[in-house]
């Protein structure tokens, strides 16, 4: 059986949405079915799922979830994002861009693009509408800064990709701060150029930011200087070298917990089992993806399928401009069709190879990766962004992609960038 078909029958696979995580392991065992000579039997699949899986780096996803959760519960995000209009809800297209800055800072805490876009989304969106802006505007809005939750460290995916590739998972972090904030800096240069086009109300908006400012700064900072202090702890542990970030993770967790229930008492301890359960069914069918997704990685890689990949790539496109133009359509179709986490443990092992031979480096890579699938959140038909917020506002999938256009544009622009000006991934890694 070539790699080809294996493709074909993983595209046929989700074209008629069979489970991504079924249609990974059956994958993984068709070759030595269809040749019982392939040396990747069921056994030797069922071993590596399991190994796989059996990972310190891979602990960090669980308790990135499960603080993301405690942090969502315990009204972080609003906290957040109330400070930040204290000093900018004023301004033109001030309570938007304070959306993306929460989004940012939220992003630094859950890792999660769709959990940044739950968390940030069900508070923001409707003091956005009550503020008379779009209501499609607003769901767009979160959705695709929600994705920045995956670029801002911590990440789930640079975890995945550090796993997989072999690179310092902690300067994946440190690459993916800048990356993230021209991203930011673009999305909110076209909620500026929106609302300046479109007009705002201005009524409501200065009643709604006196009544931030009547607070007084000091009440306001105080409310939320805990919020403000989680991705400095988080990330302050790992690039002093205090944590590796699995153990920031689990940090993040007690941190998470003791502001929650003893700080800002947004939680209770009859709330800490419901939570516990949201955090397992949100991470064991991921848990089982992830296994299946390193079993049929093993199988191509014994098939030798970056190999030939590589070869195929290479005969064609010769510069390192073209392999990345190449490589860049590729994840951003990929990203519109697969998961983010599947698709990083599936193309790392092909795909990596091949950026070494021209030269790019792989911390510089694995930022480009993630930045191409985090638009996947937000482009059809996948876009698991889209589909959170439209379960938040009630506003039909394909009504908030047109109206996230303009910003997956924004997206791309931050992404030329960071592909061809390696600096801006790497300057703070040096």
């Amino acid at each position: 059986m070539s790699v080809g078909i294996l493709f074909l029958i993983f595209a046929i696979g989700m074209a008629i949405s069979i489970p991504v995580g079924t249609v990974l392991g059956l994958l993984a065992v068709l070759p030595n079915l269809f040749n019982p000579a392939f040396p990747a039997n069921a056994q030797l699949v069922i071993r590596s799922m399991l190994g796989g899986v059996d990972s310190f780096p891979i602990l960090a996803v669980p308790m990135f979830i499960l603080s993301g959760i405690i942090m969502a519960r315990g009204g972080v995000s609003k906290k957040l994002f109330n400070v930040f209009s204290f000093f900018i809800g004023n301004k033109t297209a001030g309570m938007p861009i304070a959306v993306i800055v929460t989004c940012l800072f939220y992003g630094a805490i859950s890792g999660s693009g769709p959990a940044t876009t739950a968390a940030v989304g069900s508070m923001t969106i409707p003091i956005l509408m009550s503020l008379n802006y779009d209501r499609v505007f607003a769901t767009a809005l979160v959705a695709v800064a929600g994705g920045l939750g995956v670029i801002i460290p911590p990440s789930i995916p640079f975890i995945l990709y550090g796993m997989t590739s072999g690179a310092s998972v902690g300067k994946l972090f440190i690459a993916g701060v800048l990356p993230g904030l021209l991203i930011g800096g673009c999305l909110m240069a076209y909620a500026y150029y929106y609302c300046r086009t479109k007009g705002e109300d201005k009524e409501k908006l200065h009643e709604h930011y006196h009544a931030i400012r009547s607070q007084g700064f000091l009440k306001v900072f105080k409310d939320s200087f805990w919020a403000l202090l989680t991705p400095v702890i988080i990330l302050g542990s790992i690039y002093s070298g205090v944590a590796s970030p699995t153990e920031a993770a689990t940090i993040s967790v007690f941190y998470a917990l003791i502001i929650s229930l003893f700080v800002y008492k947004s939680l209770t301890f009859k709330d800490i089992i419901p939570v516990f359960k949201e955090s397992i069914s949100t991470y064991a069918p991921l848990l089982f993806i992830l296994a299946a997704a390193i079993a049929f990685a093993r199988v191509l890689t014994l098939m030798q399928a970056p190999q030939q990949v590589a070869a195929a790539i290479t005969s064609v496109f010769t510069t390192k401009f073209s392999v990345l133009v190449v490589i860049n359509i590729l994840l951003l179709f990929v990203g519109m069709v697969m998961d983010t986490g599947p698709a990083i443990l599936i193309l790392t092992p092909i795909l990596v190879p091949i950026t070494n031979a021209v030269g790019v480096d792989p911390v510089h890579f694995g930022i480009i990766m993630v930045v191409n699938l985090a638009i996947g959140f937000v482009t059809p038909p996948v876009g698991i962004n889209l589909f959170v917020g439209s379960s938040l506002t009630g506003i039909p999938v394909v009504e908030i992609s047109k109206k996230a256009a303009p910003f997956i544009v924004a997206f791309l622009i931050a992404l030329i960038f960071i592909t061809f000006v390696p600096e801006i991934s790497l300057l703070l890694t040096r």
